[in-house]
């Protein structure tokens, strides 16, 4: 039996603190066009790749011929911040700890392209992330499990031989269905009952937290399988 194991890592609101970035930019993208949708709902999407999360907030009625326009000025407004994205304390080390400690680092994130760059310099860890299952790669974003499992593809792992850390109920949702270990970081303010009622099996404060705990955490019990 293989002894590889795959740590996977969402990006945004868990290793890079980005959300309320998003909030922000996405509101203003959607009053741009003339929608007016309530910041703690969008703050509630985060997570969700943009086709989705246009249709989560605006709904399957809406004129889909705006979505391309809405994700451009949500790209444009977002993109003003890319040189100075916030990783989160810990958030390089603990991918170099499990890295030194034989785990596979890959990332399972929504972004793609420039914006995902930009995520992973504010890491700074590229030197242990083997890859990354972004929304380039997928055909269906989370909550469906493609993202998580195309990322174990890569580290070439079967789910019981896999960790997924994530901040969003969707992350959870995704890790679950994929049958992964699912841990929760409430660093991107999603509830602690609402990303346990998803399926979090764990859930720490931040990724600091899970760098603190990696003797006695998930990290340091035996694979599933």
């Amino acid at each position: 039996m293989s002894t590889e194991r795959a740590a996977i890592f969402d990006v945004d609101g868990t290793l890079v603190d980005t959300n309320h970035l998003h909030v922000v930019t996405w509101w203003e993208a959607f009053r741009q066009a003339g929608h007016r949708v309530p910041m703690r709902e969008v703050h509630r999407a985060v997570g969700l790749g943009g086709d989705d999360l246009i249709e989560h907030l605006l709904g399957k009625e809406r004129d889909p011929e705006g979505d391309g326009q809405l994700k451009a000025a949500h790209h444009a407004l977002y993109a003003t911040y890319f040189d100075r994205l916030p990783a989160f304390e810990g958030a390089g080390e603990l991918l170099r700890a499990l890295a030194g400690r034989g785990w596979t680092i890959v990332l399972a994130t929504s972004a793609g392209g420039a914006e995902l760059s930009a995520l992973r310099r504010a890491i700074d860890a590229d030197d242990v992330i083997l890859g990354a299952a972004s929304a380039d790669d997928v055909s269906s974003g989370k909550p469906a499990p493609d993202p998580v499992a195309r990322a174990r593809e890569l580290a070439g792992v079967p789910s019981g031989r896999a960790v997924f850390v994530g901040d969003t109920v969707w992350d959870m949702e995704a890790a679950a269905r994929d049958g992964v270990t699912a841990v929760a970081v409430l660093s991107g303010g999603i509830p602690r009952a609402d990303l346990e009622e998803a399926g979090a099996e764990v859930v720490h404060r931040d990724v600091a937290e899970v760098l603190a705990r990696l003797d006695t955490g998930v990290f340091a019990e035996p694979a599933r399988g």
